[in-house]
């Protein structure tokens, strides 16, 4: 049987944690400057831009480098996908876009990882038939081996 706390060391002990709760909030805060966090909000901003190009072109190559190993993407439709299967999915050339704009991105930063929501706009030929789509992303991102990368992207249609 576990003998139980004394009243009194509870007491001590509980201010003590909550400071130490706040110090390493604070901590956590005070990671990165305004000015590395207002230089990141923009790196993530031209990632997404590059994302749209890469996949206008083709370029699995450059989504690779975009998206990390454990990548996870959920399709408007609800297909999941792995990294593996997006990138063999943007290959596709059955798929023609004309267009893939993204519109109010926010980036919501926090250390090491971010999460940038906004809308899109995607058009083209898919299998002979035309298509447009508008909808809304979410992609999360995380600082890993000095790079951002893309680890779970979320896509879901929205009427215009």
């Amino acid at each position: 049987m576990q003998p139980r706390p004394r009243p009194g060391c509870l007491m001590k002990t509980a201010p003590i944690f909550a400071i130490f709760l706040l110090l390493m909030g604070l901590q956590a805060g005070l990671a990165s400057s305004p000015d590395e966090a207002t230089a990141d909000r923009t790196k993530l901003i031209a990632l997404e831009n590059a994302w749209n190009l890469a996949q206008l072109h083709h370029d699995a190559g450059a989504l690779d480098a975009l998206v990390a190993p454990t990548f996870v993407y959920t399709d408007y439709d609800g297909t999941v996908m792995n990294k593996e299967q997006f990138l063999a999915d943007i290959k596709d050339t059955a798929w023609k876009p004309t267009l893939v704009a993204n519109e109010g991105e926010t980036v919501y930063a926090y250390p090491n990882s971010a999460i940038v929501t906004g809308t899109y706009h995607t058009k083209g030929i898919y299998k002979g038939k035309p298509y447009e789509h508008f909808g809304r992303f979410t992609d999360t991102w995380m600082y890993l081996g000095g790079r951002w990368q893309c680890v779970a992207s979320h896509t879901n249609l929205i009427q215009k």
